[in-house]
């Protein structure tokens, strides 16, 4: 994943998260709200770094196409 890849994936959820910070929305549904938000972005994220996630929950194996720097 390069860096451009990673920023356009964090832009699609700003106004996302632009809308809900200017909600009137108690504490808990806001906190309920952005963390739905930063765990489809975080999941988006991972399966752009490592490919996407196996049938089989049990399968550790990593893809080939991850790469050290």
């Amino acid at each position: 994943m390069t860096k451009e890849e990673l920023l356009k994936m964090a832009e699609s959820r700003f106004t996302s998260l632009d809308k809900l910070s200017r909600s009137n929305r108690n504490f808990y549904d806001f906190e309920k709200e952005f963390d739905k938000i930063w765990t489809e972005l975080g999941r988006e994220v991972l399966e752009k770094s490592i490919g996407t996630i196996p049938g089989d929950h049990r399968l550790k194996k990593i893809p080939h196409q991850v790469r050290e720097n």
